[in-house]
């Protein structure tokens, strides 16, 4: 096999969602700037080139407002999967699991082995920050795109109340409104429901060959098996 064959089969996860991400990202832009401008034009304004789309405030709310969501869905579960169990879920630790583990568990300490990160051996603030790296990133993630929807969607709520010859409002104002909440929890309460509904499903649904699916003839009851 090929380096550039190796390459693919070892990352192919990555690279087919990391298309498909750049593929719709590219199908939202067009869409996005072909609505937006429809509507200036009825507004007798200037439609806006490619490059001037993608830099506007209408854009980076649509897509920072996805990201926020999809990073607190990830976040929520990496995190609370640690203690919060579903007997039968290949989504869930064994049901006597609950909890951060043993140091011998998760090899760390005197437990990790050579080809163990780096971080796993060392002690204290290195080792602690480490064991929680992936919640930290996503929940970091999280924030600062929900921190750029609130900027973003702000400046494009301004626009639309100077074309309608109203007011503009402070950010404080726009954080605590019932708009930017009406457009935030939609996204919060949609992703929440598809790990609800993933962690149940997966009780007695089966995909074959799937790792986020239980053999297919594994028992309903079995926890944390994964096919």
């Amino acid at each position: 096999m090929s380096r550039f064959g190796q390459f693919t089969r070892d990352n192919g996860l990555t690279l087919a969602f990391g298309t498909g991400f750049l593929l719709t990202l590219a199908g939202q832009a067009a869409t996005g700037r072909a609505e937006l401008n429809s509507i200036l034009t009825t507004q007798n304004l200037h439609p806006l080139t490619v490059g001037d789309y993608l830099l506007s405030s209408d854009f980076m709310v649509d897509v920072t407002e996805n990201w926020q969501s999809e990073f607190l869905q990830f976040f929520l579960y990496i995190v609370g999967t640690v203690w919060l169990l579903q007997r039968g879920s290949p989504e869930s630790k064994p049901l006597g699991k609950a909890g951060t583990e043993s140091d011998r568990e998760q090899k760390v300490g005197a437990w990790a082995t050579p080809d163990s990160p780096a971080s796993a051996s060392a002690g204290g603030l290195r080792q602690a920050l480490y064991s929680r790296s992936l919640g930290i990133v996503m929940c970091l993630i999280f924030f600062l795109s929900w921190l750029a929807q609130s900027v973003t969607g702000r400046v494009a709520y301004n626009e639309e109340q100077i074309r309608e010859l109203q007011d503009p409002v402070g950010w404080l104002t726009y954080v605590s409104s019932a708009e930017f909440w009406n457009r935030t929890l939609q996204n919060w309460q949609s992703e929440l429901l598809a790990v609800a509904s993933m962690a149940i499903l997966s009780v007695y649904l089966r995909q074959r060959g799937s790792p986020e699916s239980k053999p297919v003839g594994a028992a309903h009851a079995s926890t944390g098996v994964e096919g």
